[in-house]
């Protein structure tokens, strides 16, 4: 499948929790499309909140973030909203999962939001699920799996939609060596289907297999 192309660019971004003490200053960075970029560096240096700022889930306090050239960073909550369902895939390095759904809710229900079609989307997530190895029903809930089955439902829910540029948190962090192969090469494969792909990872192995490499 041929994965639709956009290229993410953050231009000249600041961002700071606290006052005067910014987490990123002035930084820039263009992420190409086809290509996985790997995000390192020591704790504290703003690896997750670079990947909150690319996946319009907060706003930089100065700066800007552009989708094929067009400034995204200070459009409206819907429209950040719409964005962030319908071109963004997150792995988050908690996996995230609500504990009140059911795994394959957990999985179908952000494309829900694109108005597909439910059937559909169940039988995608469920051929995920297999592929993947989440040997677990359906209709289970978060609570009842382990945290590297927790990981790769998170991994199927940001595949589901095939999105144009995905982002993932230490995506192997909580893997056994087999399944952390398995995820790489999906990484691998969206990128070459032409997707954007960005990886902050402590593990150097994880990132000696990306093709661009960033160090905070």
């Amino acid at each position: 499948m041929t994965t639709r192309e956009i290229t993410l660019r953050a231009d000249d971004i600041t961002f700071g929790y606290v006052r005067d003490r910014p987490v990123l200053t002035r930084w820039s960075a263009e992420f190409p499309a086809g290509r996985i970029t790997s995000i390192t560096g020591p704790s504290g240096r703003g690896k997750s909140t670079l990947l909150y700022l690319l996946g319009l889930m907060v706003r930089p306090t100065s700066g800007r973030v552009l989708l094929d050239g067009s400034p995204v960073h200070d459009a409206g909550d819907r429209t950040r909203a719409r964005l962030r369902a319908s071109v963004f895939g997150f792995v988050f390095q908690d996996a995230a999962l609500d504990p009140t759904r059911t795994v394959l809710d957990n999985v179908t229900e952000s494309a829900l939001y694109r108005g597909e079609d439910p059937r559909a989307l169940a039988g995608r997530a469920h051929s995920l699920m297999e592929r993947f190895g989440v040997a677990v029903p359906g209709d289970s809930r978060p609570g009842q799996v382990s945290g590297g089955q927790a990981q790769r439902i998170a991994l199927c829910r940001a595949l589901l939609g095939d999105p144009p540029l995905l982002l993932a948190d230490e995506p192997t962090g909580n893997l056994d060596p087999g399944s952390a192969r398995t995820v790489l090469d999906a990484f691998v494969q969206h990128a070459r289907d032409g997707g954007t792909v960005v990886l902050v990872t402590h593990d150097p192995r994880l990132a000696a297999e990306c093709d661009e490499h960033i160090r905070l």
